[in-house]
């Protein structure tokens, strides 16, 4: 996770500002041998994402310099996903990325359409049940998937909430690790989009959905593709039990069913706290919602009352 600055110097000294990005996407494009000019900013937070006027082309610039991993996976995993034919965000053809400019990662995708329109928990459903059954290739070198390392590494840098509130979601996180140790996964294990939720899928303009933000990729039980959307249904009421209902009656299986179910929703919710977290000092709106979520973790209480970020 990001811990977000309010814009200062990251990388090789690159200021994350509307400013400082704008030279960074200047000299990415150059580089790529596209045009810069005119190009829109649609937002400036863990990433920067700019939309080229020239071609139908999205421009990610990462604020986290040690995502460069990453991003080469997710280029890698995008290519490949178009040789089977899988329907998700697509690199262009002949740029080789990700490219370093400044000290930061940028990487190009097609834009899937010239405004942000999500698709269905249900067409969510279709494109996990085809994901799951896809064999990788072990070329695309996909990590194991490991929550606790990832839960813990976005714990650690928590600097701007208390100490007390730190301790308290340490505390939560050790004694998860102790669960989530001693689940029994009934899917079987394979690949994994990694954050899949109603957030992670669009409607392209030619009608159909795609899977977008492919850097999570890993091998992990498939449990894991599940968990945000029966949590978003089950304890904040984000989806409808109709909507619900559809991703299970699609997908083929219920997740609410499995013994593991709370555990496992304990800990992504720990996870989407922790993320809150790292806001906190630059926002006053997360700062407000960090605090109603902690106050939630600790009394059980008032779930229904958490907004979508």
């Amino acid at each position: 996770m990001i811990s977000g600055s309010s814009g200062g110097p990251v990388g090789g000294g690159t200021e994350f500002t509307a400013e400082g990005v704008a030279v960074v996407l200047r000299e990415a494009c150059e580089a790529a041998g596209l045009d810069a000019d005119g190009a829109e900013l649609l937002r400036l937070g863990s990433n920067a994402v700019y939309r080229l006027a020239s071609l139908p082309i999205i421009v990610r610039i990462a604020r986290d310099p040690s995502v460069l991993p990453e991003m080469e996976r997710a280029v890698g995993v995008a290519r490949w996903l178009q040789t089977v034919d899988f329907p998700a965000t697509r690199v262009p053809a002949g740029i080789a990325q990700p490219v370093v400019v400044r000290g930061l990662v940028v990487t190009f995708w097609e834009s899937v359409q010239e405004r942000e329109e999500y698709a269905t928990v249900g067409e969510l459903a279709d494109l996990l049940r085809r994901l799951h059954w896809l064999e990788e290739p072990e070329s695309l070198g996909l990590p194991y998937f490991d929550p606790m390392a990832k839960l813990s590494a976005s714990l650690d840098g928590l600097n701007a909430v208390s100490e007390e509130d730190r301790s308290f979601l340490e505390e939560r996180a050790a004694k998860l690790a102790k669960e989530y140790d001693r689940l029994d996964f009934v899917l079987p294990f394979g690949m994994i989009h990694g954050d899949a939720s109603i957030g992670n899928i669009l409607r392209h303009r030619d009608g159909h959905a795609v899977l977008i933000d492919l850097d999570g990729f890993a091998l992990a039980p498939r449990e894991w593709d599940l968990i945000q959307t029966a949590l978003f249904y089950d304890r904040y009421g984000w989806h409808t039990e109709a909507e619900y209902a559809e991703f299970v009656h699609r997908y083929g299986f219920d997740l609410m069913n499995w013994p593991g179910y709370e555990t496992l929703a304990d800990m992504r919710e720990l996870m989407m706290v922790a993320w809150l977290g790292h806001q906190v000092g630059v926002s006053e709106r997360s700062a407000a919602e960090f605090a109603r979520r902690v106050r939630s973790l600790r009394t059980g209480e008032g779930r229904e009352e958490w907004n979508p970020f």
